[in-house]
């Protein structure tokens, strides 16, 4: 498989919809949090990128107010369609290869995005090039590869089988060009861009029943892909769920770091 295959996550597959709702149970508190540090309040010019879902866009929308605008762009707009109006304006667009929708942007920001855009350096300078001198960027991104297991205490059958299945799930997405350790080098990425007041934290949940609920829902979308794959078998992924379902284990996601700065 090759990165031309195509997102191996896509809105149209009947488990997006969930998974948007745990990610937005998960990481909308830190989002938030970020987004106010960084000034979101009203007349705000802003371009939520890779937008997905909706939480974040209608946050925006409210701090920005009427006054205010809100871009909202990603490869497949469908579940963007209830935060269509005023002041937020919808756009299907590629990150990694068009220009960006406008500049002179107050704010940007994009969130479990660029480690699955192929040409993601592009897709950073687009950003980048989009903000206003003294806009600010928040690029938020997972790091598989620094903690890369579902179930950090592995004492038993299940949370191995758990493990070799997300081993599995990295394995699909790696084949498809997403980095995995993309996230730790954000800091220096944006520095070299020429950001300023450079600066980065981290969050990792490491059990809840959004952890639980975000798991069952990948795994359904991706289990014909891993069984293609001889990753795992359908009785695997069958005995996976039950023990998921059980609501008695410990998940984790990966590491989600955030990370800011400011435009000369």
């Amino acid at each position: 498989m090759t990165p031309s295959d195509g997102y191996l996550l896509d809105n149209q597959q009947n488990e997006a919809g969930r998974r948007f709702d745990a990610f937005a149970t998960l990481f909308d508190p830190t989002t938030f949090r970020h987004l106010e540090h960084l000034g979101a309040g009203p007349g705000m010019r802003c371009w939520e990128v890779g937008a997905g879902g909706t939480s974040v866009v209608s946050w925006l929308a409210e701090k920005a107010g009427p006054s205010g605008r809100v871009v909202a762009t990603d490869i497949d707009t469908s579940r963007l369609t209830p935060a269509g109006r005023p002041p937020v304006e919808i756009r299907v667009h590629d990150v990694g290869a068009e220009e960006p929708p406008g500049e002179g942007f107050d704010l940007v920001h994009a969130r479990l995005v660029l480690v699955h855009v192929p040409d993601r350096d592009k897709a950073l300078r687009s950003m980048i090039k989009s903000l206003r001198p003294g806009g600010r960027l928040l690029i938020e991104d997972a790091d598989p590869a620094l903690q890369p297991l579902l179930c950090p205490d592995e004492y038993g059958p299940e949370q191995r089988l758990a493990n070799r299945l997300r081993r599995g799930f990295r394995k699909l997405l790696a084949d498809r060009g997403a980095d995995l350790s993309y996230g730790r080098r954000l800091p220096r990425l944006l520095r070299e861009a020429g950001l300023h007041g450079v600066q980065a934290d981290a969050y990792f949940p490491v059990t809840s029943p959004a952890c639980t609920a975000l798991e069952a829902a990948t795994v359904r979308q991706i289990r014909d892909r891993l069984v293609a794959a001889g990753l795992a078998t359908d009785a695997e992924i069958d005995q996976h769920l039950a023990n998921v379902e059980t609501g008695g284990m410990d998940l984790a996601t990966a590491p989600m770091i955030s990370v800011w700065g400011h435009k000369a």
